[in-house]
């Protein structure tokens, strides 16, 4: 069973999306215990970021690996099997019923936390019927999360949007993680589904990943307190 966290910074996951490990260690140095969770996807791992996942778990850091596995079932087992061994609490895999049997079987007894990707927050349902899904993303971000429920996945990421039906459709055992995460006044950029922490929290969702509003931000640290402040105050 995942227990939502009770202490507030536990529940933002700070996006380490940055070109190397010298800016991602600046960042975790300039955030201090502002921050607690730490989140390692493509960009930094790809230059060299793993490693740096013992590091911070030894500095008491939580550490989220975002490597949205997909692949047939025993190359995803022998990656999973990889990340359990650097400590990490969460790896994301993305929500295709072959690679989560995968990845749940190849993480029992280790700690790892599996994480299905339903819908990436950049789509919407223009891009799915280009890419040739027939479902719309409420309809297909439900689906996959049954699909993940009947098969012992952790957690489910998926955007604050979708996180009210989610937690009616799965109850508490499942974390619901949530990217897209922008305070009143930031730049949606990329995104297409978002929502501010406050709002987020208030659907149900259990961790919020937050990237450039704090990674970009002119004070760091200010934003992340921010931002931890406003998920105490709607919890």
């Amino acid at each position: 069973m995942t227990i939502t966290p009770t202490d507030p910074r536990d529940r933002m996951i700070v996006a380490l999306d940055v070109p190397g490990v010298a800016e991602a260690e600046k960042l975790v140095a300039t955030l201090g215990d502002s921050a607690t969770f730490y989140k390692i996807g493509y960009q930094l791992a790809y230059a060299g970021g793993l490693p740096m996942a013992h590091d911070l778990i030894r500095a008491g850091k939580k550490v989220f690996i975002d490597l949205k596995l997909h692949d047939i079932g025993n190359t995803v087992a022998n990656g999973v099997a990889g990340i359990a061994k650097l400590g990490a609490a969460f790896l994301t895999v993305h929500a295709y019923p072959q690679t989560m049997k995968a990845a749940v079987e190849a993480s029992r007894g280790s700690g790892l936390q599996i994480l299905a990707v339903t819908v990436l927050t950049s789509y919407n349902n223009d891009d799915l019927k280009e890419a040739g899904y027939t479902l719309g993303v409420a309809d297909m971000v439900a689906q996959r999360a049954r699909q993940a429920r009947a098969i012992g996945i952790d957690g489910i990421v998926c955007s604050a949007e979708e996180s009210a039906n989610l937690r009616a459709i799965l109850g508490r055992d499942i974390a619901l993680v949530t990217p897209g995460i922008r305070p009143a006044g930031s730049a949606v950029g990329d995104q297409k589904r978002v929502m501010t922490p406050a709002r987020a929290i208030a659907a149900g969702s259990d961790y919020l990943v937050v990237g450039r509003p704090v990674v970009a931000a002119a004070d760091p640290k200010a934003a992340a307190q921010a931002i931890v402040a406003e998920i105490a105050a709607a919890s």
